[in-house]
């Protein structure tokens, strides 16, 4: 266990030191909030990884191999890949519009009472969604530590409000890489020694409940379901699009995204199949624990400590991008729209990092109340997507738009998705999607009646600069 430990602390020094380096960098508030959108192929394609694989994609799919989605809990991520890939189709428009925000886009095309709503949707997801991540990175510390809960939930969110802080967007993707490295090498070498000391795969196929292996046991319905989930809530997630607004050019920003989800898929199997090899050994522990149990028990300290660093990479880098996103939102489309246009950059600067830690602050008090991932992640998405996703999409794709049909897209698909989830979702279909589709009904048919009665049409150049 002392092994353990020696490699978590050296691992969250390496951290700090980077957020210390990369503070360095930073000359100016597009330096700290966009990296100065010189971001490469690589880079790209790390940190958009690195953010996109967190608690759920770890500490959430092994719980739920554990539990009733057996093997199958992998898809979790695999649709996340391909949900990345199917954004790349609009990154280049989105690099090409030089925005920092989604709400700024979503303003350009529907004027401020859409830009406010989704300002708010965009807001509350990211901070809710860095909350998530808290929540993750305390199940591991937790395990580790026996330190309560709460307790790892103080510790891990306080790092992670530090490191954002300190050294903004390059601090974020410079660590991201780290994350990911470390991520896909120590989950990848912890599975044969995880297998070998449970006794063998055929041992731990003898101790699971029938059908948990099965491949699609969470069934097609959810599989697509989440394809089209992560489709919308990626590209309409401020903490993805600002890294395609980070990069060097169109060309990069396309290649960066089908990169990482083809890395995302080649990972998407290897967390559930850790889940499936803690059932077998410790059936009856808490679901959430099955990586922690695991990498304590059966794998051997030096690799147990690279796996742990692992898990919390994949927490620490989706939460700062989460938080990072929450407070360029606050100073981009509030503060320096609303309030204080002509702000100097070095204040803007300032209020960044000042948005960080008070975003910072609240995901710790959200994570202390909720100690949920999954479902947490899933209202998260519900909120920020739901509702703007056909003004983002066709208000970044289509040649002419209509006022109303954005905001009033907005309005009800919000109103749909929230309802569905209220309703626990029936039927197995998924509240963004519900929401998302009547978005984009309501889109299409407000469009049409504006249009057939001569409402002015708002052009593409628009949202562009």
């Amino acid at each position: 266990m002392v092994t353990i430990w020696i490699i978590l602390v050296v691992y969250m020094l390496i951290n700090l030191a980077i957020g210390f380096y990369s503070g360095k960098k930073i000359k100016n508030s597009s330096d700290y909030l966009l990296a100065g959108r010189n971001i490469g192929v690589l880079l790209t394609a790390g940190t958009l990884a690195a953010t996109e694989v967190g608690g759920g994609s770890t500490v959430g799919v092994a719980a739920k191999a554990y539990g009733s989605w057996g093997l199958s809990a992998g898809w979790y991520v695999t649709a996340a890949g391909i949900g990345v890939i199917l954004v790349s189709f609009i990154a280049p428009m989105l690099r090409r519009s030089m925005a920092t925000t989604m709400p700024e886009i979503i303003e350009r095309r529907f004027g401020n009472s859409s830009h406010i709503i989704t300002l708010i949707l965009s807001l509350s997801a990211n901070i809710a969604l860095a909350g998530v991540q808290i929540t993750a990175s305390a199940t591991i510390i937790s395990v580790l530590t026996g330190l309560s809960t709460n307790w790892g939930i103080l510790l891990s969110g306080i790092v992670l409000v530090f490191y954002t802080m300190i050294g903004g967007m390059w601090s974020v993707t410079l660590t991201d890489i780290v994350h990911a490295i470390v991520l896909l090498a120590g989950f990848t070498i912890a599975v044969p020694f995880a297998i070998h000391n449970a006794g063998g795969w055929n041992h731990v196929v003898g101790a699971l409940p029938q059908g948990q292996l099965g491949f699609t046991k969470v069934g097609w319905k959810t599989i697509i379901g989440l394809i089209i989930m992560y489709f919308m809530t990626f590209s309409t997630g401020q903490e993805c699009v600002q890294r395609l607004f980070a990069a060097k050019d169109e060309k990069t920003a396309v290649k960066g995204s089908m990169l990482c989800g083809i890395l995302m898929a080649l990972y998407s199997f290897i967390p559930a199949i850790l889940g499936l090899v803690a059932l077998a050994v410790f059936p009856h522990i808490n679901p959430n624990n099955a990586i922690a149990t695991v990498s304590t028990n059966l794998i051997p300290h030096l690799i147990a400590g690279l796996v742990m660093a692992a898990v919390i990479s994949a927490t620490l880098s989706s939460g700062s991008g989460d938080l990072l996103g929450a407070s360029t939102v606050f100073v981009k489309d509030i503060y320096q729209h609303y309030i204080n246009p002509k702000v100097s950059d070095e204040h803007l600067m300032h209020y960044s990092k000042t948005a960080v830690l008070v975003f910072g602050i609240i995901a710790i008090c959200i994570s202390l109340f909720s100690k949920q991932i999954i479902p947490m992640l899933v209202f998260a998405f519900t909120m920020r997507s739901a509702g703007p996703f056909a003004a983002f999409i066709f208000g970044l794709t289509w040649k002419n738009v209509t006022k109303h049909a954005g905001i009033l897209s907005i309005i009800l698909g919000s109103i749909a998705g929230f309802w569905w989830q209220y309703l626990n979702e029936p039927f197995g279909i998924m509240a963004v999607i519900v929401g998302s589709v009547v978005s984009v009904i309501t889109f299409i048919i407000v469009f049409e009646i504006e249009k057939a009665l001569g409402h002015p049409l708002i052009p593409l150049h628009i949202s562009q600069k």
